[in-house]
């Protein structure tokens, strides 16, 4: 019987005395969006792995390199953008692995019977590089 991975979570006490920071802080990083705990039904926050790095990050920024939290949320807003613009390239390479290999595949097979045989075509992809072959 195959059980389900239990994902370890964190009470707002735990984190705050892990982090040595106020549990009024945690709250009101959560009031200004920078970190979303889940809540149980009597209303207890939850802090999963995922937050507690997100809440690394903020404290780095705010202890180690004095960006305020204006500057945090900037911050934390340009790197999830810039996660799904990582996710959107790779997708697109797959994209083009998948069916640009098979549409070489045809241009060249149709041009061997041309009466001026093209070019060969053949454009490889490494470590999300052209190399042209």
């Amino acid at each position: 019987m195959a059980r389900s991975k239990q994902t370890k979570k964190y009470t707002i006490s735990v984190v705050a005395e892990q982090y040595d920071i106020h549990p009024q802080t945690l709250r009101l990083y959560e009031r200004e969006g920078l970190i979303k705990p889940s809540r149980s039904a009597k209303g207890t926050r939850y802090y999963t792995e995922e937050d507690i790095q997100r809440l690394e990050l903020i404290l780095n920024l705010t202890r180690d390199l004095g960006v305020n939290l204006a500057g945090v949320e900037i911050i934390l807003n340009l790197r999830e953008r810039m996660e799904q613009m990582q996710r959107e390239f790779e997708s697109f390479l797959h994209y083009i692995r998948d069916n640009l290999g098979q549409e070489i595949l045809n241009i060249n097979e149709h041009s061997k019977n041309a009466l001026v045989p093209r070019r060969r075509i053949e454009i490889v992809v490494k470590d999300g590089k052209r190399i042209d072959g």
